[in-house]
């Protein structure tokens, strides 16, 4: 009987109304994306195509008051990348990234690994300094440690002259490049671990605690059970975390700024982040500026694809 009442009649058409329900079904995702498409459409499209279109212009001062802007074409890519200080503060910068993103991959490793063996109370400890650290905002942290490398009235400076018997008082630490990039290195790192270690804690916490013990009774020591088991139990995470770093301080910018504004020597320690700033704003060469931006967008395009390629595998595999 059912199957009668199931059945079509011969020649019916097909009926309207299960097309309009998928019709709709389809729809529906993209019309609640839509207010979010526009949004992001606005606050980052028109900055995008603005950048383009100023970077193929001889845009100056004169241009904010009013004189059109000249076309020049590839003109401000070519005497940028034919230009002997951008090369230099580009490779600055990926030095930079490349120590920031090893010290903070491996400090936020051994926090994690910490927050795995500590108790109750202590973990709760730690993760308020963690939080507290990362809650800061970044000038307000750069003020702080200012003071703590300042000249005359520095902790460092005071503890250094304690330890050694010499007086360290009066020494500048951002006077020369390579102790400003330590600095430097020492404020990002710190700022950068919370995220790290937490990330990495939770992923550790996931692996069963019957794999390791079953690990440590066949005698596997700390070192092995963490290299073979834990690091490929989270090997996605740490991908995702390398990427990001290497984005995130690739672009850092108010570390560096600031830490100029106190002593720091401007033409030995931008970055491309305040490369641009100083070309645009300080110097008011906005086309040259866009045209560096541009490049600087196509370098983290490059990084970021490898992240979003890795991101849609991982959810393949799921």
């Amino acid at each position: 009987m059912s199957s009668t009442a199931l059945a079509a009649p011969p020649g019916a058409a097909p009926t309207p109304r299960a097309s309009r329900a998928i019709g709709t079904g389809r729809l529906l995702p993209w019309l609640l994306l839509a207010p979010s498409l526009a949004a992001l459409l606005v606050v980052t499209g028109y900055p995008l195509v603005r950048m383009l279109w100023l970077s193929v212009h001889e845009y100056e001062r004169a241009q904010l008051m009013g004189v059109p802007a000249e076309f020049v074409g590839l003109e401000n890519y070519t005497s940028t990348l034919t230009d002997a200080r951008f090369w230099d503060v580009t490779a600055r910068s990926f030095g930079l990234m490349l120590t920031c993103v090893v010290a903070t991959i491996t400090v936020g490793t051994l926090v994690a690994l910490l927050l795995v063996r500590l108790g109750r109370v202590m973990r709760l400890v730690l993760s308020v300094g963690l939080l507290l650290a990362w809650a800061m905002p970044p000038l307000a942290a750069m003020l702080v440690w200012g003071w703590i490398f300042d000249t005359q009235y520095g902790v460092v400076n005071h503890l250094l002259t304690s330890a050694t018997g010499e007086s360290w008082m009066g020494h500048s630490w951002l006077i020369d490049p390579l102790q400003f990039f330590a600095v430097a290195s020492l404020v990002i790192v710190w700022g950068a671990v919370p995220f790290v270690a937490f990330t990495l804690y939770a992923g550790l916490t996931q692996i069963p605690g019957e794999v390791l013990e079953a690990a440590q009774l066949d005698g596997a020591s700390g070192p092995a059970r963490f290299f073979r088991i834990q690091v490929p139990f989270v090997r996605a995470i740490y991908t995702v975390l390398i990427v990001l770093s290497m984005i995130w301080d690739l672009k850092v910018f108010t570390q560096i700024f600031v830490l100029q504004g106190i002593g720091g020597i401007k033409a030995e320690t931008s970055t491309l982040g305040v490369y641009i700033y100083e070309m645009g704003m300080a110097q008011g060469h906005y086309g040259a500026a866009s045209a560096i931006a541009v490049l600087f967008t196509i370098i983290m395009l490059v990084i970021s694809a490898y992240y979003v390629r890795a991101t849609i595998k991982d959810e393949g595999e799921l």
